[in-house]
């Protein structure tokens, strides 16, 4: 990735990230309805190389699908032929709305969460986004809870996908051998020892793709 990422924007320092994909063990359709859900961070995820720009363009490119898009931060409007560049577009509007400071950056990410396997390839990138943009010129002083609500408007507000904040959390709040035993409603949450010795529980891609953006 980084000889990639030394391809399309030239050679120089840059910063390496990643970001989970999770699976839900219990409750769905429960947290965009306020209640009880017990999801898990999964070591599938997105991985994400970026460096800090002198001027206020955001260049992104993605190693799992073609399309690249440059935007000025200035000029941060939802487009449909932007296709996947919309999440992260819509999480950085919405950090510069809550006041959070947003400049120039050259963004590659690659995944390897199959695309609609319904493992949240999306929260996935929003979290990726937003952590860089925290890192870099936010010194990462904004609150996890405060990055999981702006990935979540980014989604429902910018992109049009009426998901729950399950996704996001999980993404967020995951930590190894341990599920997030979450109340969407209040958001009160405590992690669940998941270290289940001798048994193993196993996720498997149907390969049947599961469109939420799509869905009523």
């Amino acid at each position: 990735m980084i000889e990639r990422f030394f391809q399309l924007y030239g050679k120089g320092d840059v910063k390496a990230f990643f970001s989970p994909g999770r699976v839900n063990l219990i409750g769905e359709h429960i947290d965009y309805n306020g209640g009880y859900v017990l999801p898990c961070a999964i070591d599938l995820g997105t991985y994400g190389l970026v460096r800090k720009r002198d001027d206020n363009k955001i260049r992104l490119a993605s190693e799992n699908i073609g399309l690249k898009v440059e935007v000025d931060i200035d000029d941060l409007k939802y487009k449909k032929e932007d296709d996947w560049a919309n999440y992260p577009k819509g999480v950085l509007y919405f950090m510069k709305k809550e006041g959070y400071r947003v400049l120039g950056m050259d963004i590659l990410v690659w995944g390897n969460i199959p695309n609609g396997a319904g493992l949240s390839s999306s929260a996935s990138l929003e979290l990726l986004i937003g952590e860089m943009a925290n890192n870099l010129f936010n010194h990462g002083s904004i609150p996890k809870i405060d990055l999981i609500k702006i990935a979540q408007r980014a989604e429902n507000d910018f992109v049009g996908v009426k998901c729950g904040i399950m996704d996001q959390f999980a993404v967020a709040m995951g930590k190894k051998n341990q599920a997030v035993l979450l109340n969407s409603y209040s958001l009160d949450f405590k992690h669940i020892n998941m270290n289940i010795g001798k048994y193993k529980l196993v996720v498997m891609n149907t390969n049947k793709r599961r469109e939420l953006s799509d869905s009523k």
